[in-house]
This record gives C-alpha cells, structure tokens and sequence, in this order.
C-alpha cells in the first residue's frame, strides 16, 4: 500500500486555499470599489454611460469572482474532509517493552560502576597524569 504524505504537507492543496482565498479578496476589491464609485457619480449627478454600463459589468466580474473563491474553499474542505476517510498504514511494533526487566537493569548498574570504581582510585589518578605529562612532552 502506497503511502502519501499527510494533507497538511500538500502543496497542492494549500495551492488550492491560497488561490480560492485571493480570488475571493479580488471580487471583493472589484465589487465594492465599482459599487462605489457607480454610487457616488449616480448621487452627484456626474455619471455617464461608461460609468453606468460598464461598472456594472465590472461589478458582476467581481462578483463571479467571489463565487469562484467560495467554490474553491467548498473544495478545499471536501477534499480534507475525504482525506479522513482514507485509510492510514499500521504502525509496526518492533517489539514490546517489557517494562519489569528495564527497571531491574537500571537497579543493578549503579552498584557494578561503584565496584569497579573502587579498585585503586589513586593508582588509576596517576597514571592518567604520567600518560598526559609524556603526551604534552613528546609534542
């Protein structure tokens, strides 16, 4: 079974919320700056046919434009929401802990270093020394 990456990691997809969202300020920028002007050369009297006719075309390209944005969002979420559905792979236990024979082992190592520590602490200390000081002479 083929594995896809989650649907949080998906370009396209984040693509597709992007693009709907822009569009959707696009229209909306159209829209209410056509509307706009329409109604303020409309109320001062200053209005002509391009104003008229042709902000009003303008203003129904806006709002297309939000619709399509809505449409990209409705299938954004249908695609996340499909995404749950599809089935995730197992996840493999290599083997199970066996949590009795841990905390044994951690009991016993502490008191097998001291014994080992306690040899010869003085001997161990200057040989360590002498092998440092014929180190730093041969340099």
């Amino acid at each position: 079974m083929p594995t896809r990456p989650r649907l949080v990691r998906s370009i396209p997809f984040w693509g597709l919320v992007v693009v709907s969202v822009a569009t959707i300020a696009g229209g909306w920028y159209i829209t209410t700056d056509k509307i706009a002007s329409m109604t303020a050369t409309l109320t001062d009297g200053t209005a002509t046919g391009v104003d008229v006719y042709v902000g009003q075309s303008i203003a129904q390209l806006g709002a297309i434009l939000i619709g399509a944005g809505v449409i990209g969002i409705l299938l954004a979420l249908g695609v996340a929401a499909v995404s749950t559905l599809r089935p995730h792979a197992p996840v493999e236990v290599v083997e199970p802990i066996d949590w009795n024979s841990e905390t044994e082992t951690a009991a016993e190592e502490p008191r097998a270093v001291e014994a080992k520590t306690d040899a010869a602490p003085a001997e161990t200390a200057e040989m360590v020394d002498a092998e440092a000081e014929a180190s730093v002479a041969a340099r």
